[in-house]
């Protein structure tokens, strides 16, 4: 129906979807530094606010061949100022099928070191970095939401336990 540079809108029979253009793919990063989860913050326009995120990135929007270990690699750093010595993939997931195709690799960073602030690309991004103690999550998310921020469905992953105890 229609297609852009990143996105398209695509109709099978009566059902309307959105599907990722080029062969565009996406890695969520869940790392912890000092007993910390990496978060970053950053403004969303489809949402109209800030969000608070997994760090995360595309895979083959710079380059066709790029693969999921060093474009997760590459996002930690841009977005929050930590490389990582080694990925572990935890699987495919999708966060929204009933309207979109796009699925994302869960990743988990090991090794982490600090080599910069992050905040993501000069002039495009304005990402808050947030590391936040295991415990503490709930209650940060909790904190945010109350000031305004979007919540990530990814961070179900890390709420889990508090949503269903």
């Amino acid at each position: 129906m229609w297609e852009g540079r990143f996105i398209r809108v695509l109709k099978q029979g009566s059902w309307e979807y959105v599907s990722r253009a080029r062969n565009i793919r996406a890695v969520v990063i869940l790392a912890e530094h000092d007993g910390k989860i990496v978060l970053v913050e950053q403004n969303r326009i489809p949402t109209g606010r800030r969000c608070l995120e997994l760090p995360a990135g595309l895979i083959g929007d710079d380059h066709e061949n790029a693969d999921v270990e060093d474009t997760a690699i590459k996002e930690l750093e841009e977005e929050a100022g930590f490389t990582a010595s080694r990925i572990e993939r935890l699987g495919e997931f999708y966060s929204s099928p009933g309207m979109v195709s796009e699925s994302f690799t869960l990743v988990r960073a090991h090794g982490l070191t600090r080599i910069g602030e992050g905040g993501g690309v000069a002039g495009h991004e304005e990402i808050v970095v947030h590391l936040v103690e295991r415990e503490a999550i709930p209650a940060f998310v909790e904190e945010r939401r109350a000031e305004g921020v979007g919540i990530d469905v990814r961070l179900l992953l890390l709420l889990g336990g508090a949503l269903l105890g």
